[in-house]
């Protein structure tokens, strides 16, 4: 099924100032990253940066201008706190927070014409996408691109992935809380709990890009990474 064309807002103007974190929260959040690994997953507390929100303020900064966020996840947070609202995010599942504009039931044919993005990210959801369908979503964002907008992927690594994702389990069952989103949409088959470097690198040339750089996230140590390419100039 085809997903409805959604309307993308002309003025690309920034509706409020994006959201970042200054030189002395990043230092904290370095130094407190293995009490923040264990406990802050989605939610700022105590003058820390969530997982959360230390990803979304490492891929705004090479943001590009009006941006797309596949996988946008509850409350579309990247796009409204961090892009200025000058974007849109999108989503499969119905999270709490979003509504129709952001809900899409094929990922494969994004209801965006041609050359419409600056930037496309794909945050900490590329090994959730199937691999059946990874490169058919993956050649949609190189269409959805204007020629020299850029891509963006994190990805920690294998053992940061499995490790929080058994962790942030193991808080839902022991708190009784709802933290993962995962379990919360249920796991698809083809998904994975992490990608290599190696085959973020060859997702990413297979769809068309180019010049891609691995970037990590020294306040995680290390242990997470964004990559950024970028779709050929005209």
């Amino acid at each position: 099924m085809f997903n409805r064309r959604i309307n993308v807002p002309k003025n690309e103007c920034l509706k409020k100032r994006p959201r970042r974190r200054n030189t002395v929260q990043k230092l904290v959040d370095g130094l407190t990253f293995p009490l923040r690994a264990l406990t802050l997953f989605h939610s700022d507390a105590f003058g820390l940066s969530s997982l959360a929100t230390e990803r979304f303020d490492y891929v705004a900064r090479h943001v590009r201008g009006f941006c797309l966020d596949i996988g946008c996840g509850p409350g579309n947070r990247f796009i409204r706190e961090f892009c200025g609202e000058n974007g849109v995010g999108i989503d499969v599942f119905p999270y709490d927070g979003l509504g129709p504009e952001n809900i899409i039931t094929d990922p494969t044919h994004l209801p965006f014409p041609a050359e419409t993005f600056d930037t496309v990210t794909f945050i900490a959801n590329l090994n959730h996408v199937p691999e059946a369908i990874r490169p058919a979503e993956l050649a949609e964002s190189f269409r959805v691109l204007k020629p020299g907008g850029n891509i963006i992927v994190t990805m920690g690594s294998a053992l940061a992935e499995i490790l929080v994702h058994k962790l942030v389990a193991l808080y839902d069952r022991l708190l009784g809380t709802n933290v993962d989103i995962d379990s919360q949409r249920g796991m698809l088959e083809g998904e994975s709990y992490y990608l290599t470097s190696k085959q973020v690198f060859l997702y990413l040339a297979n769809a068309g890009f180019i010049n891609v750089r691995r970037h990590r996230f020294w306040t995680q140590w290390g242990l997470n990474s964004l990559y950024v390419g970028f779709k050929p100039a005209k």
